[in-house]
């Protein structure tokens, strides 16, 4: 079965113990649980550090491989069993499955129908922007951005408009620089959903005047905001997806705004890394959103609002949904 891994906690828990699990269709699995069943599985690793969360089990081998096992010792079990081992999502609150990213780096116009939407598709020069562009890449502050499933995006009251952007996004597992794109695949350790959520006017103090580069750094700390870069619900390792060929969608209240694939990207998951991997070292946890497709709120004049409810589903990730609140005052 597609293994789906998750970071979260049981609702009964009040002292908030992190678990890991994997995610099925009707609930959770905790490792934990399907551990003491399962006494036919055991992994070659006896860190239990490993299993405290996601990104430590994806990075080992053998406890990867232990994860698996149990996956699919689950799914030949009977109904019943199945259902004495999940914990229905009443029960659980999932977590980010990387909550604090090393860097959580991100690619603006990646997609040629989002390009063209906000005007940018074409150069200065006349060429277009497929034939000329390098990726580009800002960073967002992950200790203040990231949020899970379920966990609201703030609106601030000097909100004046907050928009989504539905993407996918991949985990780097090993360290490296310099990194050729022919082996950059061998770097990702898995795939998750994001929610790059964006003020697209930002507007903290008045501006008598307007000077070189505010728009740009209005746009840039437009994405900061706390609660602006939700992420999961769980993480796939990148050996059981195509990353080259993932669906993208995004409703809002129900509604679809967005529809893409991984297969119109400019620049490829791999081209990504051997380009970003030329200025900074990639480190283990760090990740990288690659763009979003057509669809956004800036370009059909539909702003999010409190009370709005956004879902960003992507191919065997599954989907992250997320309220939209007003900050408490």
């Amino acid at each position: 079965m597609l293994l789906r891994l998750v970071n979260y906690t049981e609702s009964k828990d009040t002292d908030g113990r992190q678990q890991t699990g994997f995610l099925t269709d009707e609930g959770v699995v905790g490792f934990g649980r399907v551990g003491k069943a399962c006494t036919s599985v055991r992994s070659a690793c006896d860190c239990p550090d490993c299993w405290s969360a996601v990104l430590s089990l994806a990075t080992c081998e053998a406890c990867l491989a232990a994860a698996r096992a149990y996956a699919d010792w689950f799914a030949a079990q009977d109904a019943q069993t199945r259902g004495d081992l999940t914990l229905p999502g009443g029960q659980v609150k999932l977590l980010a499955p990387v909550a604090r990213p090393n860097k959580l780096l991100c690619l603006a116009q990646n997609f040629a129908a989002h390009a063209a939407e906000a005007n940018r598709h074409i150069t200065h020069s006349g060429v277009s922007v497929a034939d000329a562009m390098t990726p580009h890449v800002f960073m967002k502050p992950s200790s203040n951005n990231v949020r899970g499933d379920g966990d609201p995006i703030v609106i601030t009251p000097t909100a004046q408009f907050i928009d989504y952007e539905a993407e996918v996004a991949v985990v780097i597992g090993r360290e490296g620089k310099y990194i050729k794109a022919a082996e950059a695949l061998d770097y990702v350790l898995g795939v998750t959903a994001i929610n790059d959520v964006s003020e697209r006017r930002l507007k903290i103090w008045d501006r008598k005047d307007e000077r070189e580069w505010d728009n740009f750094f209005d746009w840039l700390n437009g994405k900061w905001m706390d609660s602006f870069a939700p992420m999961g619900p769980c993480l796939v390792p990148a050996s059981d997806v195509d990353l080259g060929n993932l669906d993208i969608t995004c409703h809002v209240n129900g509604e679809v705004r967005q529809e893409g694939s991984t297969g119109e990207m400019y620049h490829s998951v791999a081209q990504t890394i051997e380009y970003i991997s030329h200025f900074m070292t990639l480190e283990v946890g760090d990740v990288i959103a690659m763009g979003t497709p057509a669809g956004v709120g800036a370009a059909r004049d539909a702003r999010l609002v409190a009370g709005d409810v956004v879902s960003v589903t992507v191919t065997g990730v599954g989907t992250l949904t997320n309220p939209v609140v007003a900050e408490a005052q």
